[in-house]
Formats: structure tokens, C-alpha cells, sequence
């Protein structure tokens, strides 16, 4: 409800309807409205970190950062679009909160953030992205991109899997490093000019056909 109709739109009437209680019985466990959105907006970002950490936990020890990072972008996204409509709705109304009910909330984000200042921390320790990189904006971008698709997402627009992999192309290929990217052009600049200077058809058989001298 909180998702669809915002912090403003949103009445108790609404969501007792949806839950199928009636609005009085909300009262028992929140004192407010304004109680039950502050609940909603700490326990989107609060299982979004928790979801991360756990799914970052659970690597092998010596992955690449970017693979790490790769693997965070597909831990948000999926839990965003796919496993909380908490976290959908904490992204959606995030802005709209007034202060006094995102304490909590705004808390939560931080050490969210904190999680992704790492993964890039370690990302340019490792010298997987591009110096011309601001490591911060370059991360605030990523992390705005991500965000965003809780907006215009939805399955006419492709699945959550194709989301994902190309979420991980354009990241990985926006943040690589310039030395990095570009090896793998050099090597086949390389490969092409070693194929030209290598007699072929006619040309070869006519030099294996000249007499020595």
C-alpha cells in the first residue's frame, strides 16, 4: 500500500482493507499511522542490509572485489524487485518521510552504505577501477540506478534476471579499470595484425612454390 500510494496517499482504512482486519485492530499493534510507516521504512532498508551482509558473508574468501560488487548488485536489485515489498516501499518513500519518523531509517542507510563504500574501497585497492573514477560519485550513481528500477520496473519490461545481468554488464563496464578494459581490444589488434601479415590462398602458395635462391 505504502509502495503504491506513498507517505501521503496512505490511509489506515487502506491498509486494513488489504490485510482484511479491521482499522481498529492496527491500533493494537501501532499507536499511529505515522507509527506503522516509520515500522515500514526501518524494516525495508534494515532487511535490505541484513540480506546483503549475509549474502556477502557467504562468499569464498579471495574473490575479486568486482566480482564481490557484481554479486551486490544482483543481492539488491533481486531483494528490491523481488523478495520485500518492504524494501520497495522504503526506496519509493524515502524522500517523503519527514525527519522526525526516519531516524531509524536514515541509520540503517548509512551502514548500508557502508557496506557499498567498502565493496568499492576494495575494488580500487585492488586497482579494478578506472583512476579517472570518483570512487564516491561513481557509487552514488551505481546506487541511484539501482534504486530507480523500484520505480519503473515491472515484467513487460523484461524479467528480473535480465535486470540483473545487465545491471552487471553496465556496472562491471563502467567502473573496470581504463588498462583493464582496454587489454582485451589490444589483445585482438594484436591477434588481427599477426592474421594479416601471414600469407594466405594464392599468396602462399605462390611463395611456397618460388624457387631458392
Amino acid at each position: 500500500m505504502l509502495s503504491v500510494k506513498g507517505f501521503a496517499g496512505t490511509r489506515l482504512t487502506d491498509v486494513a482493507d488489504d490485510a482484511e482486519i479491521q482499522a481498529p485492530a492496527i491500533y493494537y499493534y501501532f499507536p499511529s499511522r505515522e507509527d506503522l510507516i516509520e515500522e515500514v521504512m526501518y524494516c525495508g532498508i534494515h532487511d535490505m542490509r541484513t540480506h546483503l551482509q549475509k549474502t556477502l558473508d557467504a562468499l569464498p574468501a579471495g574473490m575479486a572485489p568486482m566480482d564481490r560488487i557484481m554479486v551486490a548488485v544482483e543481492a539488491h536489485l533481486r531483494h528490491a524487485l523481488e523478495l520485500s515489498d518492504y524494501t520497495t516501499a522504503s526506496i519509493r518513500n524515502s524522500g517523503q518521510i519527514p525527519s522526525r519518523l526516519s531516524k531509524r531509517q536514515k541509520k540503517e542507510e548509512a551502514a548500508y552504505g557502508r557496506i557499498w563504500q567498502g565493496l568499492f574501497a576494495d575494488a580500487v585497492a585492488e586497482g579494478e577501477v578506472n583512476p579517472e573514477l570518483d570512487p564516491q560519485l561513481a557509487r552514488f550513481l551505481v546506487m541511484g540506478a539501482m534504486n530507480w528500477t523500484a520505480e519503473w520496473w515491472d515484467p513487460r519490461r523484461g524479467s528480473v534476471d535480465a535486470i540483473v545481468a545487465n545491471a552487471q554488464l553496465l556496472v562491471r563496464s563502467g567502473l573496470t579499470s581504463a588498462t583493464k578494459a582496454s587489454a582485451p581490444a589490444t589483445q585482438r589488434a594484436a591477434k588481427r595484425a599477426a592474421t594479416s601479415a601471414r600469407p594466405t590462398g594464392a599468396r602462399a602458395r605462390s611463395r611456397a612454390r618460388r624457387p631458392s635462391e
